[in-house]
Protein backbone atom coordinates (compact mmCIF):
# COMPACT_ATOMS: atom_id res chain seq x y z
CA UNK A 1 0.00 0.00 0.00
CA UNK A 2 1.21 3.41 -0.95
CA UNK A 3 -0.68 6.53 0.71
CA UNK A 4 0.71 10.23 -0.23
CA UNK A 5 -0.39 13.97 -0.51
CA UNK A 6 -0.67 16.13 -3.63
CA UNK A 7 -1.16 19.81 -3.36
CA UNK A 8 -2.89 20.96 -6.49
CA UNK A 9 -1.78 24.47 -7.01
CA UNK A 10 -3.89 26.01 -9.44
CA UNK A 11 -4.58 29.24 -10.83
CA UNK A 12 -8.19 29.68 -9.54
CA UNK A 13 -7.91 26.68 -6.86
CA UNK A 14 -5.43 24.99 -4.62
CA UNK A 15 -6.68 21.28 -3.85
CA UNK A 16 -4.73 18.91 -1.75
CA UNK A 17 -5.95 15.11 -2.33
CA UNK A 18 -4.94 12.49 -0.33
CA UNK A 19 -4.43 9.53 -2.57
CA UNK A 20 -4.30 5.65 -1.49
CA UNK A 21 -3.33 2.68 -3.71
CA UNK A 22 -3.68 -1.09 -3.33
CA UNK A 23 -2.83 -3.36 -5.58
CA UNK A 24 -5.81 -5.17 -5.27
CA UNK A 25 -8.20 -2.38 -5.82
CA UNK A 26 -6.18 0.46 -7.45
CA UNK A 27 -6.11 4.36 -6.78
CA UNK A 28 -8.15 5.59 -4.30
CA UNK A 29 -8.91 9.35 -3.53
CA UNK A 30 -9.51 9.29 0.56
CA UNK A 31 -9.77 12.94 1.01
CA UNK A 32 -10.23 16.12 -0.89
CA UNK A 33 -10.16 19.68 0.09
CA UNK A 34 -10.39 22.89 -2.23
CA UNK A 35 -9.92 26.39 -1.31
CA UNK A 36 -10.11 29.78 -4.21
CA UNK A 37 -6.83 30.85 -4.25
CA UNK A 38 -7.39 32.97 -7.78
CA UNK A 39 -3.46 33.53 -8.02
CA UNK A 40 -3.61 34.52 -11.33
CA UNK A 41 -4.79 37.94 -10.05
CA UNK A 42 -1.72 38.48 -7.69
CA UNK A 43 0.47 38.87 -11.06
CA UNK A 44 1.28 42.32 -12.04
CA UNK A 45 2.15 43.96 -15.34
CA UNK A 46 5.45 42.41 -15.57
CA UNK A 47 3.88 38.95 -14.47
CA UNK A 48 5.65 39.35 -10.98
CA UNK A 49 3.34 37.84 -8.34
CA UNK A 50 3.02 40.49 -5.34
CA UNK A 51 3.68 39.62 -2.22
CA UNK A 52 0.30 39.23 -1.07
CA UNK A 53 0.06 36.50 -3.48
CA UNK A 54 2.75 34.72 -2.02
CA UNK A 55 1.99 34.90 0.82
CA UNK A 56 -1.52 33.71 0.48
CA UNK A 57 0.19 30.43 -1.12
CA UNK A 58 2.38 29.58 1.47
CA UNK A 59 -0.62 29.96 4.13
CA UNK A 60 -2.53 27.44 2.48
CA UNK A 61 0.12 25.15 1.57
CA UNK A 62 1.18 25.13 5.27
CA UNK A 63 -3.03 24.74 6.27
CA UNK A 64 -3.21 21.61 4.09
CA UNK A 65 0.37 20.22 5.39
CA UNK A 66 -0.99 20.21 8.74
CA UNK A 67 -3.92 18.07 7.87
CA UNK A 68 -2.25 15.87 5.41
CA UNK A 69 0.10 14.97 8.30
CA UNK A 70 -2.29 13.75 10.67
CA UNK A 71 -3.13 11.14 8.16
CA UNK A 72 -0.15 9.63 8.29
CA UNK A 73 1.04 10.11 4.27
CA UNK A 74 4.49 9.29 4.01
CA UNK A 75 5.04 11.17 0.73
CA UNK A 76 3.96 15.50 0.26
CA UNK A 77 4.21 15.90 -3.68
CA UNK A 78 3.00 19.27 -5.24
CA UNK A 79 2.71 20.32 -8.75
CA UNK A 80 1.88 23.99 -9.44
CA UNK A 81 0.79 25.34 -13.07
CA UNK A 82 -0.14 28.39 -14.63
CA UNK A 83 -0.02 30.93 -11.99
CA UNK A 84 3.19 29.98 -10.55
CA UNK A 85 4.65 29.03 -14.19
CA UNK A 86 3.49 32.54 -15.72
CA UNK A 87 5.38 34.34 -12.44
CA UNK A 88 9.00 35.63 -13.57
CA UNK A 89 10.05 35.17 -9.67
CA UNK A 90 8.80 31.59 -9.92
CA UNK A 91 12.33 30.58 -8.58
CA UNK A 92 11.64 32.83 -5.47
CA UNK A 93 8.55 31.49 -4.57
CA UNK A 94 9.82 27.74 -5.46
CA UNK A 95 12.58 28.95 -2.58
CA UNK A 96 10.58 30.03 -0.26
CA UNK A 97 8.33 26.72 -0.17
CA UNK A 98 10.84 24.80 0.46
CA UNK A 99 12.52 26.89 2.97
CA UNK A 100 9.46 27.69 4.70
CA UNK A 101 7.46 24.59 4.74
CA UNK A 102 10.10 21.79 4.30
CA UNK A 103 8.82 20.05 0.82
CA UNK A 104 9.89 20.86 -2.83
CA UNK A 105 7.42 23.10 -5.29
CA UNK A 106 7.35 21.41 -8.54
CA UNK A 107 6.68 23.47 -11.23
CA UNK A 108 5.08 22.08 -14.03
CA UNK A 109 5.55 23.05 -17.84
CA UNK A 110 2.26 23.08 -20.24
CA UNK A 111 3.87 19.91 -22.24
CA UNK A 112 3.70 18.01 -18.64
CA UNK A 113 0.65 19.25 -17.17
CA UNK A 114 -0.81 18.05 -20.65
CA UNK A 115 0.73 15.14 -20.82
CA UNK A 116 -0.50 14.15 -17.26
CA UNK A 117 -4.27 14.91 -18.42
CA UNK A 118 -3.67 12.59 -21.30
CA UNK A 119 -2.04 10.13 -19.36
CA UNK A 120 -5.00 10.11 -17.10
CA UNK A 121 -7.70 10.24 -19.66
CA UNK A 122 -6.43 7.05 -21.40
CA UNK A 123 -6.01 4.93 -18.22
CA UNK A 124 -9.70 5.72 -17.30
CA UNK A 125 -11.57 5.98 -20.48
CA UNK A 126 -12.57 3.52 -23.31
CA UNK A 127 -11.98 5.37 -26.31
CA UNK A 128 -8.59 4.48 -28.39
CA UNK A 129 -8.68 7.89 -30.19
CA UNK A 130 -9.65 11.15 -28.68
CA UNK A 131 -8.88 14.78 -28.13
CA UNK A 132 -8.45 15.67 -24.68
CA UNK A 133 -9.17 19.09 -23.10
CA UNK A 134 -7.87 20.49 -19.41
CA UNK A 135 -9.09 24.41 -18.92
CA UNK A 136 -7.21 26.04 -15.94
CA UNK A 137 -7.56 29.03 -14.83
CA UNK A 138 -4.75 30.25 -16.22
CA UNK A 139 -4.11 27.60 -19.15
CA UNK A 140 -5.77 25.33 -21.53
CA UNK A 141 -4.16 21.86 -22.21
CA UNK A 142 -4.92 20.06 -24.91
CA UNK A 143 -3.79 16.63 -26.30
CA UNK A 144 -4.33 14.63 -29.60
CA UNK A 145 -4.21 10.87 -28.85
CA UNK A 146 -4.49 7.75 -31.75
CA UNK A 147 -4.36 4.03 -30.34
CA UNK A 148 -4.59 5.17 -26.62
CA UNK A 149 -0.75 6.80 -27.53
CA UNK A 150 -0.06 10.53 -27.47
CA UNK A 151 0.54 12.20 -31.20
CA UNK A 152 -0.05 16.08 -30.18
CA UNK A 153 0.13 18.23 -27.29
CA UNK A 154 -0.52 21.93 -26.96
CA UNK A 155 -0.66 24.20 -24.29
CA UNK A 156 -2.34 27.83 -24.70
CA UNK A 157 -1.47 30.66 -22.79
CA UNK A 158 -5.52 31.22 -21.66
CA UNK A 159 -7.52 29.97 -18.84
CA UNK A 160 -10.87 30.60 -17.10
CA UNK A 161 -9.39 33.22 -14.78
CA UNK A 162 -7.67 35.25 -17.64
CA UNK A 163 -10.30 34.73 -20.09
CA UNK A 164 -12.95 36.24 -17.21
CA UNK A 165 -10.22 38.86 -16.60
CA UNK A 166 -9.83 39.68 -20.17
CA UNK A 167 -13.21 40.65 -21.65
CA UNK A 168 -15.49 40.49 -18.39
CA UNK A 169 -15.71 43.38 -17.08
CA UNK A 170 -18.82 43.87 -16.12
CA UNK A 171 -21.91 41.15 -15.96
CA UNK A 172 -21.56 37.07 -16.51
CA UNK A 173 -23.74 37.43 -19.88
CA UNK A 174 -22.36 40.34 -21.16
CA UNK A 175 -22.79 40.10 -24.84
CA UNK A 176 -20.40 41.81 -26.03
CA UNK A 177 -18.22 40.16 -23.62
CA UNK A 178 -19.37 36.71 -25.02
CA UNK A 179 -18.52 38.08 -28.42
CA UNK A 180 -15.03 39.03 -28.13
CA UNK A 181 -14.38 35.76 -26.35
CA UNK A 182 -15.86 33.47 -28.96
CA UNK A 183 -13.83 35.16 -31.86
CA UNK A 184 -10.43 34.94 -29.23
CA UNK A 185 -11.01 31.48 -28.52
CA UNK A 186 -11.99 30.45 -32.22
CA UNK A 187 -8.34 32.23 -33.27
CA UNK A 188 -6.08 30.13 -30.70
CA UNK A 189 -7.65 26.98 -30.94
CA UNK A 190 -7.25 27.82 -34.91
CA UNK A 191 -3.78 27.95 -34.70
CA UNK A 192 -3.48 24.58 -33.30
CA UNK A 193 -3.34 23.12 -36.57
CA UNK A 194 -3.79 19.29 -35.76
CA UNK A 195 -7.41 19.90 -34.20
CA UNK A 196 -9.60 20.88 -37.37
CA UNK A 197 -12.18 18.41 -38.32
CA UNK A 198 -10.63 15.02 -36.58
CA UNK A 199 -14.56 13.52 -35.97
CA UNK A 200 -13.32 11.53 -32.83
CA UNK A 201 -14.61 12.31 -29.27
CA UNK A 202 -13.25 14.91 -26.94
CA UNK A 203 -12.97 14.01 -23.52
CA UNK A 204 -12.79 17.25 -20.83
CA UNK A 205 -11.55 17.03 -17.61
CA UNK A 206 -10.79 19.90 -14.62
CA UNK A 207 -13.73 21.73 -12.65
CA UNK A 208 -15.18 23.72 -15.55
CA UNK A 209 -15.59 20.45 -17.04
CA UNK A 210 -17.48 18.98 -14.25
CA UNK A 211 -20.03 21.75 -13.04
CA UNK A 212 -20.90 22.22 -17.08
CA UNK A 213 -21.41 18.21 -17.05
CA UNK A 214 -23.69 18.72 -13.51
CA UNK A 215 -25.71 21.54 -14.40
CA UNK A 216 -26.52 19.13 -17.71
CA UNK A 217 -27.68 16.45 -15.44
CA UNK A 218 -29.75 18.70 -13.05
CA UNK A 219 -31.81 20.28 -16.10
CA UNK A 220 -32.56 16.75 -17.18
CA UNK A 221 -33.19 14.79 -13.87
CA UNK A 222 -30.11 12.66 -14.97
CA UNK A 223 -31.02 9.52 -13.07
CA UNK A 224 -27.22 8.14 -11.78
CA UNK A 225 -24.75 10.08 -10.00
CA UNK A 226 -20.98 10.62 -11.27
CA UNK A 227 -19.57 12.63 -14.13
CA UNK A 228 -17.16 10.37 -15.69
CA UNK A 229 -18.10 9.12 -18.60
CA UNK A 230 -21.36 11.44 -19.49
CA UNK A 231 -21.42 11.86 -22.72
CA UNK A 232 -22.84 15.10 -24.58
CA UNK A 233 -23.80 16.61 -28.01
CA UNK A 234 -22.78 20.03 -29.11
CA UNK A 235 -26.67 21.08 -29.21
CA UNK A 236 -26.70 20.32 -24.69
CA UNK A 237 -23.50 22.12 -24.54
CA UNK A 238 -25.61 25.07 -26.07
CA UNK A 239 -28.69 24.30 -24.00
CA UNK A 240 -26.18 24.65 -20.97
CA UNK A 241 -24.75 28.06 -21.99
CA UNK A 242 -28.85 29.29 -23.34
CA UNK A 243 -29.10 28.37 -19.63
CA UNK A 244 -26.60 30.62 -17.86
CA UNK A 245 -26.90 33.48 -20.22
CA UNK A 246 -30.53 33.53 -19.97
CA UNK A 247 -30.00 33.81 -15.48
CA UNK A 248 -29.16 36.85 -13.68
CA UNK A 249 -25.79 37.20 -11.85
CA UNK A 250 -27.93 37.34 -8.96
CA UNK A 251 -29.82 33.77 -9.92
CA UNK A 252 -26.34 32.45 -10.69
CA UNK A 253 -26.00 30.89 -7.80
CA UNK A 254 -29.12 28.98 -7.53
CA UNK A 255 -28.28 26.40 -10.66
CA UNK A 256 -27.79 23.28 -9.56
CA UNK A 257 -24.71 21.85 -10.38
CA UNK A 258 -22.72 25.56 -10.76
CA UNK A 259 -20.56 25.72 -7.84
CA UNK A 260 -20.46 28.96 -6.11
CA UNK A 261 -16.54 29.62 -6.60
CA UNK A 262 -17.64 29.30 -10.62
CA UNK A 263 -20.50 31.66 -11.35
CA UNK A 264 -17.81 34.46 -13.05
CA UNK A 265 -15.73 31.99 -14.75
CA UNK A 266 -18.11 28.79 -16.07
CA UNK A 267 -19.62 30.74 -19.52
CA UNK A 268 -16.03 31.27 -20.54
CA UNK A 269 -15.56 27.63 -20.26
CA UNK A 270 -18.20 26.27 -21.94
CA UNK A 271 -17.00 28.99 -24.63
CA UNK A 272 -14.06 26.95 -24.93
CA UNK A 273 -15.67 23.71 -24.97
CA UNK A 274 -18.38 24.90 -27.98
CA UNK A 275 -15.64 26.46 -30.52
CA UNK A 276 -13.33 22.63 -29.76
CA UNK A 277 -16.30 21.01 -30.90
CA UNK A 278 -17.19 22.60 -33.85
CA UNK A 279 -13.35 23.03 -35.01
CA UNK A 280 -12.78 19.22 -34.03
CA UNK A 281 -16.23 18.63 -35.62
CA UNK A 282 -16.43 16.02 -32.71
CA UNK A 283 -18.19 12.75 -32.32
CA UNK A 284 -19.25 13.61 -28.81
CA UNK A 285 -18.24 15.51 -25.67
CA UNK A 286 -17.48 13.25 -22.83
CA UNK A 287 -16.52 13.77 -19.51
CA UNK A 288 -13.43 12.21 -17.50
CA UNK A 289 -13.39 12.71 -13.68
CA UNK A 290 -9.64 11.55 -13.83
CA UNK A 291 -7.23 14.59 -14.46
CA UNK A 292 -4.09 16.15 -14.07
CA UNK A 293 -3.75 14.94 -10.57
CA UNK A 294 -4.35 11.16 -11.70
CA UNK A 295 -1.95 11.01 -14.14
CA UNK A 296 0.53 12.33 -11.92
CA UNK A 297 -0.21 10.11 -9.04
CA UNK A 298 0.32 7.19 -11.57
CA UNK A 299 4.10 8.59 -11.66
CA UNK A 300 4.53 8.43 -8.13
CA UNK A 301 3.24 5.04 -7.71
CA UNK A 302 5.11 3.30 -10.91
CA UNK A 303 8.02 4.02 -8.89
CA UNK A 304 6.72 1.72 -6.40
CA UNK A 305 4.82 -0.37 -8.52
CA UNK A 306 5.78 -0.40 -12.00
CA UNK A 307 3.21 -2.78 -13.67
CA UNK A 308 0.10 -0.32 -12.19
CA UNK A 309 -1.83 0.76 -14.68
CA UNK A 310 -2.82 -1.20 -18.07
CA UNK A 311 -4.15 1.53 -20.48
CA UNK A 312 -4.99 -1.08 -22.82
CA UNK A 313 -7.26 -2.98 -19.59
CA UNK A 314 -8.71 -0.52 -18.38
CA UNK A 315 -12.40 -2.01 -17.97
CA UNK A 316 -11.02 -4.95 -16.94
CA UNK A 317 -8.76 -3.94 -14.02
CA UNK A 318 -11.44 -1.63 -12.80
CA UNK A 319 -14.12 -4.44 -12.31
CA UNK A 320 -11.21 -6.63 -10.72
CA UNK A 321 -10.55 -3.49 -8.65
CA UNK A 322 -14.72 -3.16 -8.09
CA UNK A 323 -14.96 -7.02 -6.91
CA UNK A 324 -11.95 -6.50 -4.79
CA UNK A 325 -13.99 -3.65 -2.93
CA UNK A 326 -16.87 -5.39 -2.25
CA UNK A 327 -15.00 -8.62 -1.37
CA UNK A 328 -16.87 -10.85 -4.01
CA UNK A 329 -15.47 -14.01 -4.09
CA UNK A 330 -13.46 -13.71 -7.64
CA UNK A 331 -13.32 -17.45 -8.09
CA UNK A 332 -16.83 -18.46 -7.30
CA UNK A 333 -17.29 -15.76 -9.78
CA UNK A 334 -15.77 -16.94 -12.47
CA UNK A 335 -17.51 -20.14 -12.05
CA UNK A 336 -20.75 -18.50 -12.11
CA UNK A 337 -19.51 -16.65 -15.21
CA UNK A 338 -18.20 -20.25 -16.77
CA UNK A 339 -21.68 -21.81 -16.57
CA UNK A 340 -23.44 -18.78 -17.71
CA UNK A 341 -21.55 -18.87 -21.18
CA UNK A 342 -22.33 -22.90 -21.19
CA UNK A 343 -25.97 -21.89 -21.03
CA UNK A 344 -25.67 -19.04 -23.34
CA UNK A 345 -23.61 -21.47 -26.15
CA UNK A 346 -26.53 -23.95 -25.20
CA UNK A 347 -29.08 -21.62 -25.84
CA UNK A 348 -27.68 -19.71 -28.82
CA UNK A 349 -27.02 -23.40 -30.51
CA UNK A 350 -30.79 -24.08 -30.64
CA UNK A 351 -31.91 -20.28 -31.90
CA UNK A 352 -33.32 -19.35 -28.80
CA UNK A 353 -30.92 -16.17 -28.12
CA UNK A 354 -28.30 -13.58 -29.86
CA UNK A 355 -27.01 -10.89 -28.48
CA UNK A 356 -24.17 -8.56 -29.90
CA UNK A 357 -20.22 -9.20 -27.91
CA UNK A 358 -20.22 -6.05 -25.95
CA UNK A 359 -23.75 -7.30 -23.97
CA UNK A 360 -22.38 -10.95 -23.62
CA UNK A 361 -19.42 -9.62 -21.96
CA UNK A 362 -21.56 -7.75 -20.05
CA UNK A 363 -23.44 -10.40 -19.09
CA UNK A 364 -20.10 -12.68 -17.86
CA UNK A 365 -19.37 -9.83 -15.95
CA UNK A 366 -22.34 -9.70 -14.10
CA UNK A 367 -22.44 -13.24 -13.21
CA UNK A 368 -18.89 -12.26 -11.43
CA UNK A 369 -20.18 -9.87 -9.78
CA UNK A 370 -23.96 -11.19 -8.94
CA UNK A 371 -25.84 -9.94 -6.23
CA UNK A 372 -22.35 -8.75 -4.27
CA UNK A 373 -24.87 -5.66 -2.43
CA UNK A 374 -25.79 -9.58 -0.35
CA UNK A 375 -22.66 -7.95 1.71
CA UNK A 376 -25.32 -5.28 2.62
CA UNK A 377 -28.56 -7.37 3.48
CA UNK A 378 -28.95 -10.33 1.94
CA UNK A 379 -32.59 -9.84 1.92
CA UNK A 380 -32.38 -6.65 -0.17
CA UNK A 381 -29.41 -7.94 -1.92
CA UNK A 382 -30.55 -7.15 -5.63
CA UNK A 383 -31.48 -3.55 -4.59
CA UNK A 384 -28.52 -2.92 -2.91
CA UNK A 385 -26.55 -4.56 -6.08
CA UNK A 386 -28.12 -2.44 -8.56
CA UNK A 387 -27.94 0.83 -6.69
CA UNK A 388 -24.01 0.60 -5.74
CA UNK A 389 -23.42 -0.97 -9.83
CA UNK A 390 -25.25 1.55 -11.30
CA UNK A 391 -23.85 4.35 -9.45
CA UNK A 392 -20.37 3.48 -8.97
CA UNK A 393 -17.94 5.18 -11.25
CA UNK A 394 -16.71 1.88 -13.19
CA UNK A 395 -13.85 3.52 -15.77
CA UNK A 396 -13.91 2.20 -19.12
CA UNK A 397 -17.55 1.54 -19.15
CA UNK A 398 -20.10 4.53 -20.34
CA UNK A 399 -23.19 5.09 -18.30
CA UNK A 400 -26.05 2.87 -20.16
CA UNK A 401 -23.90 0.16 -19.76
CA UNK A 402 -22.60 0.45 -16.32
CA UNK A 403 -26.82 0.18 -15.88
CA UNK A 404 -26.95 -2.87 -18.46
CA UNK A 405 -24.35 -4.39 -16.06
CA UNK A 406 -26.35 -3.65 -12.97
CA UNK A 407 -29.50 -4.98 -14.11
CA UNK A 408 -28.09 -8.26 -14.73
CA UNK A 409 -25.63 -8.28 -11.50
CA UNK A 410 -29.15 -7.70 -9.69
CA UNK A 411 -31.48 -9.95 -11.82
CA UNK A 412 -34.08 -11.69 -9.35
CA UNK A 413 -37.70 -11.54 -11.43
CA UNK A 414 -38.99 -9.64 -13.68
CA UNK A 415 -40.99 -7.53 -11.46
CA UNK A 416 -37.87 -6.26 -10.03
CA UNK A 417 -36.37 -5.71 -13.26
CA UNK A 418 -39.25 -3.93 -15.01
CA UNK A 419 -39.30 -0.88 -11.68
CA UNK A 420 -35.65 -0.61 -12.28
CA UNK A 421 -35.96 0.16 -16.03
CA UNK A 422 -38.66 2.56 -14.94
CA UNK A 423 -36.66 3.98 -12.67
CA UNK A 424 -34.11 4.70 -14.98
CA UNK A 425 -35.97 5.06 -18.22
CA UNK A 426 -33.39 4.54 -20.77
CA UNK A 427 -34.40 1.11 -22.48
CA UNK A 428 -36.39 0.02 -25.11
CA UNK A 429 -39.35 -2.69 -24.46
CA UNK A 430 -36.42 -4.80 -26.97
CA UNK A 431 -33.70 -4.42 -24.40
CA UNK A 432 -36.09 -5.21 -21.48
CA UNK A 433 -36.59 -8.41 -23.66
CA UNK A 434 -33.02 -9.02 -24.09
CA UNK A 435 -31.78 -8.04 -20.46
CA UNK A 436 -34.21 -10.36 -18.61
CA UNK A 437 -33.86 -12.98 -20.97
CA UNK A 438 -29.44 -13.06 -19.92
CA UNK A 439 -30.30 -12.13 -16.45
CA UNK A 440 -32.44 -15.42 -15.92
CA UNK A 441 -29.05 -16.82 -17.19
CA UNK A 442 -27.44 -15.19 -15.11
CA UNK A 443 -29.39 -16.17 -11.83
CA UNK A 444 -30.00 -20.01 -13.18
CA UNK A 445 -26.23 -20.03 -13.39
CA UNK A 446 -25.67 -19.22 -9.65
CA UNK A 447 -28.26 -21.64 -8.85
CA UNK A 448 -25.42 -24.45 -10.31
CA UNK A 449 -23.40 -23.28 -8.28
CA UNK A 450 -25.30 -22.67 -5.03
CA UNK A 451 -22.62 -24.45 -2.53
CA UNK A 452 -19.47 -22.73 -4.18
CA UNK A 453 -18.37 -26.78 -4.21
CA UNK A 454 -17.88 -26.47 -7.84
CA UNK A 455 -19.95 -29.28 -8.19
CA UNK A 456 -21.33 -28.85 -11.75
CA UNK A 457 -19.04 -29.56 -14.57
CA UNK A 458 -21.06 -28.55 -17.64
CA UNK A 459 -24.43 -28.06 -19.13
CA UNK A 460 -25.89 -29.31 -22.39
CA UNK A 461 -29.22 -28.53 -23.72
CA UNK A 462 -31.16 -31.09 -26.15
CA UNK A 463 -34.18 -30.16 -28.59
CA UNK A 464 -37.38 -33.27 -27.77
CA UNK A 465 -39.53 -31.63 -29.92
CA UNK A 466 -42.35 -30.23 -28.14
CA UNK A 467 -39.84 -30.07 -24.71
CA UNK A 468 -36.14 -29.46 -23.92
CA UNK A 469 -34.08 -31.39 -21.96
CA UNK A 470 -31.27 -29.90 -19.67
CA UNK A 471 -28.43 -32.32 -18.92
CA UNK A 472 -26.40 -31.34 -16.02
CA UNK A 473 -23.07 -32.79 -15.43
CA UNK A 474 -21.73 -32.88 -12.34
CA UNK A 475 -18.92 -34.44 -9.49
CA UNK A 476 -19.54 -35.03 -5.88
CA UNK A 477 -23.07 -34.07 -4.61
CA UNK A 478 -24.84 -31.70 -6.21
CA UNK A 479 -28.01 -31.70 -3.51
CA UNK A 480 -27.92 -27.95 -3.38
CA UNK A 481 -28.14 -27.85 -6.96
CA UNK A 482 -30.39 -30.04 -8.10
CA UNK A 483 -32.98 -28.31 -5.58
CA UNK A 484 -31.95 -24.86 -6.69
CA UNK A 485 -32.29 -25.57 -10.39
CA UNK A 486 -35.60 -27.43 -10.09
CA UNK A 487 -36.69 -23.74 -8.04
CA UNK A 488 -35.29 -21.50 -10.76
CA UNK A 489 -35.90 -23.85 -14.19
CA UNK A 490 -39.18 -21.21 -15.16
CA UNK A 491 -36.77 -18.56 -15.90
CA UNK A 492 -34.66 -20.76 -18.56
CA UNK A 493 -38.50 -21.85 -19.50
CA UNK A 494 -39.07 -18.11 -20.28
CA UNK A 495 -36.02 -18.42 -22.66
CA UNK A 496 -37.36 -21.68 -24.67
CA UNK A 497 -40.70 -20.90 -24.34
CA UNK A 498 -41.07 -24.53 -24.25
CA UNK A 499 -41.04 -27.13 -20.89
CA UNK A 500 -37.99 -28.82 -20.07
CA UNK A 501 -36.87 -31.74 -18.56
CA UNK A 502 -34.19 -31.46 -15.50
CA UNK A 503 -31.27 -34.01 -15.79
CA UNK A 504 -28.76 -34.42 -13.39
CA UNK A 505 -26.07 -36.81 -14.57
CA UNK A 506 -22.51 -37.56 -12.91
CA UNK A 507 -19.35 -36.99 -14.65
CA UNK A 508 -17.05 -39.62 -15.81
CA UNK A 509 -13.67 -38.74 -17.23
Amino acid sequence: MKRFALLDIGSNTIRLVLFEYTPGEGLREIKNIKTPARLTQYLDEDNIMEEAGILKLLDILEGFKGIADRYDVTEIHTAATAAVRASKNNKDIEKRVEEELNFPLRILTGEEEAYFGYKAVVHSMSYKDAITIDIGGGSTELTFYENKNLVYSTSLPFGVVTLKNKFFKDEHNNEKAIKQTREFVKDELKSVRWIKDRNIPIVAMGGSARNVARIHQAMISYPIAGVHGYSMQLKHLQKVNNLLTETSTEELDNIDGLSKDRTDLIIPSIIVFEELYELANATAFEFSRQGLREGISMEIIKEDYPLAFNKFEVLETSLIELSNVFHVDRESGKKRASLAEGLYHELFRHGLIDVKRKHKYLMMNAAKLYKLGDFIDSDAGSQHTFYLLSNFNILGLKHKDRVRLALLASYKNNSLLSFYMREIDWFSDEDHEQIRKMGSIVKFADSLNKSETDTVVDVMINDKGERFELVVRYTGDPVAEEYMAMRHMKHIEYITEKPIDLTFVEYKD
